[in-house]
């Protein structure tokens, strides 16, 4: 089980994880050893609420494929194990991004004591500004 919060909750069985070889520099095990794991994930198909669907097929990822599959490729690690957890680990955080809801932004106007204070200040700068400029005198 794959716990996302506390009342979601995915199957193993929902995850479709195999294992392939990693790409990148290696040592004599490069060509023998799939130590890479590859886990797909169907939000159409799965157990997840809609709210969780509706928001991971409208996210703008490079992981979640047009037909709505996750494809999250994990290679960091030397081995299987190591790269498996962290594959559904970065599942399990992109499923509670999405669950997450943002605060609307409330756009708010300056008051006029502020807009006054503004003004008044910036006046002062000015009359400071006048004040250093050399003196002319008048012919």
């Amino acid at each position: 089980m794959l716990v996302i919060s506390q009342n979601v909750s995915l199957d193993e069985a929902e995850i479709e994880l195999s294992a392939i070889r990693a790409q990148g520099a290696g040592g004599q095990n490069v060509n023998k050893v799939s130590s890479a794991i590859h886990l797909r994930f169907d939000v159409k198909s799965s157990s997840l609420p809609d709210f969780y669907k509706t928001r991971l097929l409208k996210l703008k990822d490079k992981r979640i494929s047009k037909e709505g599959f996750v494809i999250i490729k994990a290679q960091r690690f030397r081995t299987q194990e190591k790269n498996r957890t962290e594959a559904l680990q970065r599942l399990q955080e992109l499923i509670k991004s999405v669950a997450v809801v943002r605060k609307k932004r409330i756009s708010t106007k300056p008051t006029q004591a502020s807009r006054t204070r503004r003004m008044d200040e910036k006046t002062k700068r000015g009359r400071d500004k006048r004040l250093r400029r050399k003196v002319r005198e008048n012919d």
